[in-house]
């Protein structure tokens, strides 16, 4: 692909809609080949709805798994409805998997996490094979004197205490005999900084240490815990964050200047999901990135 620009917008508010913006995301890569990696698996995908949470939703799918995703309740169920409609359509072409799930939640607080999982469990069967913690907001802050004990709070809630609960009470679902995965979305922004998203980087840095120690805290259960730390990708997160001349530009500034797709991204949480692909892998970070090259 080319170097590109978008076409200058900007969403009011976060969440950011997918269906709002121009051009849409890309979900699905062309003549994407799926090969069943992931055939009766049960997995949950925290901000499912868009971007790179609908992405991998879809791809999951699509290799075999029935998939459960959260979304923000009154924000953002017209992406939700597509997600699922879209996985609802897979299930038809392919067979197998069972009704998707649709759930919402605001998943910073504990009990919340804790019903989600348990109703996934119940509605399949009593387990979770695969948690994939996606769910994130950011907000351009150009100073730390900027950032208020609320706003801290906010960030930190949706982007590692999620994390954290969602996998306290997954893994309580995980088979007992192991092949359970959690996969973590953190950042690139966790290894190079960014000084206007203090806040969001700090939590995407969090998200690294947790994915390092919760993989060794599980090793023995055998339950993997990966993560992806993705560049620049062209999701709702970023026309809900930044002003138009900014959106414009977005991407540029990675060795292939551009901006990458969830579509892009996607088949590494297949991978990391694959126990044929990644049986020997735990507590990594794959770096998906448009050729930044970065430590760890």
């Amino acid at each position: 692909m080319a170097s590109q620009q978008f076409p200058p917008q900007q969403q009011e508010s976060q969440p950011g809609k997918e269906h709002a913006m121009d051009p849409r995301p890309e979900a699905i890569i062309q003549n994407y080949k799926p090969a069943k990696k992931l055939q009766d698996k049960v997995a949950i995908v925290t901000g499912g709805d868009s971007g790179i949470g609908r992405a991998v939703c879809l791809c999951f799918a699509l290799e075999g798994a029935t998939v459960a995703f959260t979304y923000v309740k009154g924000q953002e169920e017209k992406d939700a409805e597509e997600t699922l409609r879209a996985l609802r359509d897979i299930r038809v072409r392919t067979g197998g998997a069972r009704e998707p799930m649709a759930i919402p939640a605001d998943l910073g607080y504990e009990e919340n996490c804790r019903k989600v999982v348990e109703e996934v469990a119940g509605a399949y069967g009593g387990r979770v094979d695969i948690l994939v913690n996606n769910a994130a907001e950011q907000y351009e802050r150009p100073c730390i004197t900027d950032i208020t004990e609320d706003d801290l709070e906010r960030v930190f809630r949706t982007n590692i205490f999620s994390y954290f609960f969602m996998s306290k009470h997954a893994v309580k679902r995980m088979p007992a005999g192991g092949g359970g995965s959690i996969i973590n979305t953190s950042s690139i922004n966790a290894y190079k900084g960014n000084k206007t998203l203090l806040d969001y980087t700090a939590t995407k840095g969090a998200i690294v240490a947790f994915t390092r120690a919760l993989a060794l805290q599980l090793v023995d259960k055998g339950i993997r815990v990966n993560g992806v730390a993705p560049g620049p990708i062209w999701t709702p997160l970023i026309p809900a964050s930044f002003p138009p001349e900014k959106v414009k530009q977005f991407g540029s500034q990675v060795p292939m200047q551009r901006a990458g797709q969830p579509s892009e991204v996607a088949p590494s949480y297949v991978f990391l999901a694959s126990e044929q692909d990644s049986s020997y892998m735990s507590g990594q970070m794959l770096h998906v990135n448009g050729g930044a090259v970065v430590n760890g």
